[in-house]
């Protein structure tokens, strides 16, 4: 380790894996049978509105990769051309600390890890499968969200804030859902990079039909992540492969190429672009989990657009977005290069753990920031921009 740590170090894209009940426990009896595990071949699945999601290929959870198991992967390529299942190595049981807050305290002291955002993991699926019924989208987020307070809360002494989902179809519960977090001590919400799908059909959350939403969030200084998820592009790639269900867990490389930073990419021209950030100038979003290597080709397209149409913008895009986004960077990422063209106070540390595409060992992304880097600098990526926006002293 190049760097000294005599700082307090914050992951931004820690994980909690959800026990089988996390969906239901709260869900409205109206919409109880919207959300089942089933039994297919011995192996239990997760099926929404009948059905069976493949997205997640264990959802119980009651067995894990290994954290970090994907390492070699990202860092050296797979040169024997090993499936994910040989590079997964052999599961481990769902350990305790990843289903609750109490046992998850000591587990970040092992890590090193003075704080952590608290992301869930099945959640990333929900919203699509549901982008059609508005009503039972916004009723199983909530339902979750009420789960993630029982055993997480939104704020566990001041070290693990967890995330809140807010879905977006219908603005208006998107705006009480986002009230009933804050009034129970939200930091951080979580909204997945994609269109709204609502009544009408999918929209832009940049578009002014938001601002009531966005108005709220810039005055209660809430912070937005923006983690990857399942964002619907799978539509995209059925016009070149066929219609299916996006499977993250199989290799596709025209599949990863398509969507690896399309979603996030879009999400910020979006909200840009449609002017939801210059008219919400204090709005913080953090992108979580989409790497940086999508950053640098859209300022440039920013900037493009703006030189040819300056009459489309309030003000220079790449300043709006430099001015409310924070970028989590993959650790083999060009960090070097993200921190010329962002700055050192917009980028967050982040490890993904416990999952297999992350860091085994968190605070080891320390070694991947560039030797030369002073001391103030690491230590607001390695946690001071996070604990910044997140209010913590």
């Amino acid at each position: 380790m190049s760097h000294t740590i005599d700082f307090p170090v914050f992951d931004s894209d820690n994980h909690l894996y959800e026990t089988e009940d996390a969906f239901t426990r709260h869900l409205p009896k109206a919409h109880r049978n919207a959300i089942r595990y089933v039994e297919v071949e011995g192996r239990t699945k997760i099926a929404i509105r009948g059905l069976i999601s493949d997205y997640i290929p264990n959802p119980t959870f009651e067995v894990v990769a290994r954290p970090g198991a994907q390492e070699s992967f990202f860092r050296n390529g797979n040169p024997e051309g090993l499936s994910l299942r040989e590079i997964f190595g052999e599961p481990m049981r769902c350990p305790d600390w990843a289903r609750t807050a109490t046992d998850r305290l000591p587990e970040l002291d092992r890590l090193g890890l003075d704080g952590s955002l608290m992301f869930p993991t099945l959640a990333s699926l929900l919203e699509e499968r549901m982008r059609d019924d508005p009503d039972l989208c916004h009723a199983a987020t909530h339902a979750l969200n009420e789960w993630i307070l029982d055993e997480w809360t939104f704020n566990h002494e001041d070290r693990i804030f967890a995330t809140p989902v807010i879905a977006l179809p219908i603005v208006e519960r998107a705006i009480e859902e986002l009230e009933w977090c804050l009034e129970r001590g939200a930091r951080c919400v979580l909204i997945r990079p994609a269109p709204a799908w609502g009544p009408r059909g999918p929209r832009s959350p940049g578009s002014d039909e938001f601002d009531p939403f966005w108005a709220r969030v810039e005055e209660s200084g809430v912070v937005v992540g923006m983690h990857s998820s399942d964002s619907g592009y799978a539509d995209y790639v059925a016009a070149w492969e066929g219609s299916g269900e996006y499977l993250p867990f199989i290799f596709n490389p025209f599949r990863n190429m398509l969507m690896m930073n399309r979603p996030i990419h879009d999400m910020m021209a979006a909200l840009v672009c449609h002017g939801a950030l210059s008219r919400f100038p204090g709005v913080r979003i953090a992108t979580i989990e989409n790497g940086g290597s999508w950053v640098r080709p859209l300022l440039d397209e920013f900037a493009m657009m703006f030189k040819k149409m300056p009459q489309s913008f309030a003000e220079d895009p790449v300043d709006t977005f430099r001015r409310c986004v924070y970028v989590n960077p993959f650790w083999e990422d060009d960090l070097s290069g993200l921190v010329d063209l962002m700055g050192a106070d917009r980028l967050l540390f982040g490890s993904d753990y416990p999952h297999p595409e992350g860091l085994a060992d968190p605070v080891s992304y320390i070694d991947e920031l560039p030797d030369e880097m002073g001391r103030d600098d690491v230590a607001r990526i390695m946690g001071g921009n996070l604990r910044g926006l997140l209010g913590v002293a």
